[in-house]
């Protein structure tokens, strides 16, 4: 597969004309941003288990290309994202669905408050579906939100055998999801809590998470009691987004349009990302620690930033900023435009020095956040590895196509079902170079080079696509 990143004329040309004719859409009374006494409600973005705000981004940037209001688009950050083993059962570095959503209804409190009491639209994936029907249900959200849109909620458990982890969140036949199951005040046979708009939006069959075979929880051959129909609700509307995987569900334009004409009554104007001409760059440092991945800041972390020829990943110059964090974990901010690669280095306290490639920005962002990655074993720390990330959705084959330095397919991606959003690989030598990745999906495909560093210095190497 061979392919440019893209025409930066052609993009640049035809955002021009997509602005336009989204300006006439909005100015001819159809468009959200219609009136302006009446702003379209705040918007609340969960993401799921393990994951970050970050996830969001290109949901973000698609909302604003609709005319909706930054600020008026909240992706949060939930502190501590992995779920306990056993709900009931304290667990470091691990949350609790009570804990989860305290959290959740503190900030929607917030957001609501910011926005003159207005009701919110929440809008989940996987875990953070279940966040957002444990608040709406138990912790008095019913009151504060108009619409619940969930994509890939394991709604009816990633398993669902009371003989397996029984206490976990993810057992369909555990406490939490059985009682999640029969909200209180709805009818009979009903799965949602009456008085708010529910959606879900899931695959056909390529959801690893909603699959009978227990293959993806370690179980090949153990039915799961779980069908590929599992995160749908009785009660809400629901919609199949067709070979769209586990996270693309929440994060693909597919995803986008579902949730823009369920929360509008009306399809978007686009579900292209219309660019901007300045492009400015804001968010925080995190990491990991005992427990595994966190949102929580990383102080004392530094960040400093380049930009880079697309073709080598060679830096173009001095850094554009250079910045030491402090305790919020916030790295300041930079501004740049639609034509430019980056490279991010961050270099953490008890963390490997990440170099993050990532391709242009059409739109400004203030969830460019950067989760540092672990400290190199001294057993690898030689040669260097190089780390193919697409945090917005799963690598599936033969569904897509994802070269790494060469190798088609990247890897460390098994064929079938998409469950893997990393591709890890390990050259024998550091030989200053550049390293490629090319990824395509349908219509979506991106290209990222970067250069090779050495882990015998503990570097990482991370391309990190937008689609």
């Amino acid at each position: 597969m061979n392919f440019s990143l893209f025409s930066r004329r052609r993009v640049l040309r035809d955002g021009i004309t997509r602005a336009t004719l989204l300006a006439l859409f909005l100015l001819s009374g159809r468009g959200h941003a219609e009136a302006a006494d009446a702003p379209p409600p705040p918007v609340v973005l969960v993401h799921g288990n393990g994951d970050s705000a970050a996830l969001w981004t290109t949901t973000v940037w698609r909302f604003e290309s609709n005319g909706w209001p930054r600020e008026r688009l909240h992706a949060l950050d939930l502190p501590r994202p992995l779920a306990r083993d056993d709900d009931a059962v304290d667990q470091p570095g691990r949350t609790s669905t009570t804990e989860l959503a305290r959290h959740l209804a503190a900030q929607v409190a917030r957001i609501a408050r910011e926005h003159g009491g207005s009701k919110v639209i929440l809008v989940g994936n996987s875990r953070g579906g279940l966040a957002i029907r444990n608040y709406i249900a138990n912790h008095g959200g019913k009151d504060l939100v108009s619409h619940a849109i969930l994509g890939g909620t394991p709604n009816h458990g990633v398993w669902a055998n009371p003989a397996l982890r029984p206490g976990s969140e993810f057992n369909g036949a555990g406490p939490f999801l059985k009682a999640l199951n029969t909200p209180p005040g709805a009818p009979a046979g009903v799965e949602v809590t009456p008085g708010v708009n529910w959606l879900t939006l899931r695959s056909d069959r390529y959801d690893k998470f909603a699959q009978p075979d227990g293959a993806w929880i370690g179980a090949k051959g153990v039915p799961t009691g779980v069908s590929h129909d599992g995160p749908a609700l009785n009660g809400a509307t629901n919609i199949v987004l067709p070979d769209r995987d586990h996270r693309e569900v929440s994060y693909h334009a597919e995803a986008f349009a579902e949730t823009f004409r369920f929360a509008t009554g009306r399809a978007p104007a686009a579900v292209e990302i219309l660019p901007e001409a300045s492009v400015r760059l804001e968010g925080k440092v995190t990491g990991f620690d005992a427990g595994g991945p966190t949102n929580l800041p990383v102080p004392g972390a530094t960040v400093e930033i380049f930009a880079v020829d697309p073709a080598t990943g060679a830096r173009i110059g001095a850094a554009l900023h250079r910045a030491t964090v402090g305790a919020d974990g916030h790295w300041g901010h930079v501004v740049t435009n639609a034509r430019t690669a980056l490279e991010f280095v961050v270099t953490a306290p008890d963390h490997a020095t990440t170099h993050f490639y990532r391709g242009p920005f059409p739109r400004s962002s203030r969830l460019v956040h950067l989760r540092a990655e672990r400290p190199l074993p001294p057993a690898q720390r030689q040669g260097a590895l190089v780390i193919l990330s697409r945090p917005r959705g799963y690598f599936g084959l033969p569904r897509d196509e994802v070269v790494l330095d060469g190798r088609q397919p990247a890897p460390g991606i098994p064929p079938g079902v998409a469950g893997v959003s990393v591709s890890r690989l390990e050259l024998a030598e550091a030989t200053d170079r550049p390293v490629t990745a090319a990824f395509r999906s349908g219509s979506q495909q991106e290209q990222l080079t970067g250069r090779v560093w050495p882990a015998a210095e503990n570097r990482v190497v991370l391309l990190e696509l937008h689609h």
